[in-house]
């Protein structure tokens, strides 16, 4: 550990020697490293080129510069880790009184009992510690703030943002998708990509666990999806392919649910493997709501060589498909109430006929209204899909 140092600002000469001779062991010993000054403006001069200095041991009256005037530069420079120790005669409290009202640490009295100095110096020793170390996990946790805040900014850029995705078939359907992290990044995400000219690839997905390590394990999966979904396999082909390079890389017991599906742009016909996320719901044009049937699909990453089943349905013309993630039905207010599908359900039925935007604009500020401003536990990701014609 770095030796604490200590100014002596007094104008008699033997105040000096007194401490050297007293504090010589722990002088030899690196523990302490003195520095002495005559009056305030030395003083000031010496701080100014070891700004490190952690005590000092001021005289009230001395010429040039008294410790009144030296303490109140001192308070100016702001340093919560510079303890300053007033040293006066007995018989001056009042100026020894208005030291410690002006933000001294302590005072000693003169003639010192250096036994007492070498006590309150310690005190201050363990308080300038305790200050220095919870300055270094302030500009720790400053640096981690840094470096989640880059952490969102790049998610939310591997995110797709632009809306309408597919303006050249903006008359076959509408399509919109939002994510909003529960911390500063999260494990949801969402993709859709075009496989060819009739079919595109939407995904909806949920990584098991929050922070950094599942926005890694969001971006991974991702990639692998989309990598392996743009060679045009089948739903379920595309998830198991995705399952066996993520068991054999995951970690710390990582897994992914993923609701992927192809979706035919001219027939509306939707194919689509569920790995072990939510059902979607589907808004038919009618009004009704129709949940698609979870398949008993296991999560992707878990386990190495599953065998993993598809599914169809129809879209028709007017019809909603709603992906979504748990933290949407699992938002929960003060009372641990869950916002649930009947919530989900009403709000997309009263939003019939509005823009997959609209819906879920209407979604999030129903679950906003719901929670009250109790916290977020998780994400809220939602990805909401209409046939036009």
């Amino acid at each position: 550990m770095a030796a604490t140092k200590i100014l002596s600002v007094d104008d008699e000469s033997h105040i000096e020697l007194l401490l050297k001779q007293y504090f010589r062991r722990k002088i030899r010993s690196g523990e302490y490293e003195y520095f002495f000054a005559r009056n305030g403006r030395e003083a000031l001069a010496i701080l100014q080129d070891h700004p490190d200095i952690g005590i000092i041991l001021c005289d009230i009256n001395m010429p040039e510069m008294d410790g009144l005037t030296l303490l109140a530069k001192v308070n100016e420079l702001q340093n919560p880790a510079l303890k300053v120790i007033m040293v006066s005669a007995y018989g001056d409290m009042r100026n020894i009184r208005e030291a410690m009202n002006n933000g001294a640490f302590d005072f000693a009295t003169k003639p010192i009992d250096m036994d007492d100095l070498d006590r309150t110096i310690e005190k201050a020793v363990n308080q300038i510690h305790f200050v220095r170390e919870s300055q270094r996990e302030h500009k720790q946790l400053e640096s981690l703030m840094t470096e989640l805040t880059l952490a969102n900014e790049i998610q939310q850029y591997f995110l797709p943002r632009e809306f309408p995705p597919f303006p050249e078939d903006s008359d076959k359907l509408d399509l919109y998708a939002s994510m909003e992290a529960a911390k500063d990044v999260g494990g949801d995400f969402y993709d859709f990509f075009r496989i060819d000219d009739d079919r595109i690839a939407v995904v909806i997905a949920d990584v098991c666990g929050k922070g950094i390590p599942a926005a890694m394990m969001m971006g991974v999966s991702r990639m692998i999806i989309r990598t392996k979904g743009s060679q045009g396999v089948s739903a379920a082909e595309c998830i198991a392919a995705s399952n066996q390079m993520l068991a054999a890389y995951s970690v710390d017991d990582m897994f992914v649910t993923v609701f992927y599906a192809i979706y035919n742009t001219k027939t509306g016909l939707l194919n689509y493997c569920n790995a072990g996320h939510l059902p979607p719901h589907i808004l038919r044009a009618n009004g009704t709501i129709e949940v698609l049937p979870k398949r008993m699909n296991l999560m992707v990453g878990a386990f190495d060589g599953v065998e993993y089943r598809e599914n169809t349905t129809q879209l028709e013309q007017g019809d909603t498909l709603v992906m979504f993630t748990d933290g949407v039905t699992e938002a929960m207010n003060a009372a641990k109430e869950e916002f649930g599908n009947e919530r989900l359900d009403s709000i997309l039925v009263n939003e019939r006929g509005k823009s997959c935007r609209q819906i879920i604009e209407s979604v999030r500020a129903g679950i906003a209204g719901f929670v009250e401003g109790a916290e977020q536990h998780d994400d809220i990701t939602i990805l909401v899909m209409r046939r036009n014609e």
